[in-house]
């Protein structure tokens, strides 16, 4: 008979895993919020000091998207550092998205860095006034999906964001872009190495990896999304821990049921990985020194304000 303590734990994720809202360090919590009130739609939904900090929770309707840290002082992001390439906001069809890009494109204070149909999706980037990356997006039906030899075929093929707006934009998603569903998609992370962030995310926390031939970065989710997670060395090959500084302060993801979590303690316990168990989330760093948050669902914003 097996020793249940020296069993192999349950290798991976629920299939219902999903992420939650993003936290950002940000150094003018005011500008910050009103930059992603009027590129994004996203409203504020409910603050709470913390010390001399002040944490803030943006979304739509009561969709909470992102946690904003006013942790003014800290150093600005480095984009040569581990930490946010971007966070991805999914919507739930082309004209959302299309109006949400129209707004963000509209504001003076974002960067449009480009456009691409990654096949199993469409997106449009632009970044935040203080550096961090935003990806908006839309999927395209799974059965629309394609594989070779079992792995998930992803690209990067050009996207013309003029004819995208002209094809998907409508006056009713322009006059309802702020109560059109949205949540974050997936996070994109800048790791140093790609071997040491799959020990981590794949092997401990328990995504399957998904696309592994893009080079200098791999793809991984739950449940056979295209990415809840993803992965570089782009601009931050070598990087070692994160000294504390502006930009990502937590990546959320959420699982069904206690149950999950305990299956995730044993698979961190079996990887040697120190974490700290709350009962409703699981939370411990990457090699990076990110901090990674693995909760239930929320129940209200409070749940997000006391991570």
């Amino acid at each position: 008979m097996t020793n249940p303590q020296t069993a192999t734990p349950d290798r991976t994720l629920n299939a219902q895993t999903g992420m939650d809202a993003v936290t950002l360090r940000v150094g003018d919590l005011e500008l910050m919020s009103s930059y992603y009130a009027n590129a994004l739609a996203l409203e504020p939904l409910e603050e709470r000091s913390r010390g001399a900090e002040v944490h803030r929770v943006l979304g739509r309707g009561t969709t909470p998207m992102m946690r904003l840290v006013g942790t003014p002082g800290l150093p600005a992001v480095d984009p040569r550092q581990a930490g946010l390439f971007h966070t991805a906001f999914l919507f739930h069809d082309a004209p959302a998205l299309a109006a949400t890009v129209l707004r963000a494109a509209q504001d003076p204070r974002s960067r449009f860095t480009g456009s691409s149909d990654h096949l199993v999706s469409e997106a449009f980037y632009f970044t935040d006034p203080e550096g961090n990356g935003i990806e908006l997006y839309v999927d395209r039906a799974r059965d629309a999906w394609q594989y070779v030899n079992g792995e998930l075929q992803m690209s990067t093929l050009y996207l013309d964001p003029n004819e995208y707006l002209q094809r998907h934009l409508t006056e009713d998603a322009v006059n309802g872009v702020a109560g059109a569903a949205g949540k974050v998609g997936h996070v994109h992370l800048q790791v140093g190495d790609i071997p040491t962030a799959r020990a981590f995310y794949v092997d401990a926390l328990g995504f399957e990896t998904t696309v592994t031939g893009y080079p200098g970065a791999l793809f991984a989710s739950a449940g056979g999304y295209h990415h809840h997670v993803a992965m570089n060395t782009w601009n931050s090959g070598g990087a070692g821990p994160r000294a504390a500084s502006l930009g990502l302060g937590d990546v959320a993801i959420t699982v069904p049921t206690r149950d999950d979590l305990d299956a995730l303690a044993a698979r961190l316990t079996h990887h040697k990985l120190a974490f700290a168990d709350h009962g409703r989330r699981i939370v411990l760093s990457d090699p990076w020194d990110t901090q990674v948050t693995v909760a239930l669902p929320d129940d209200s914003v409070d749940d997000i304000l006391a991570r």
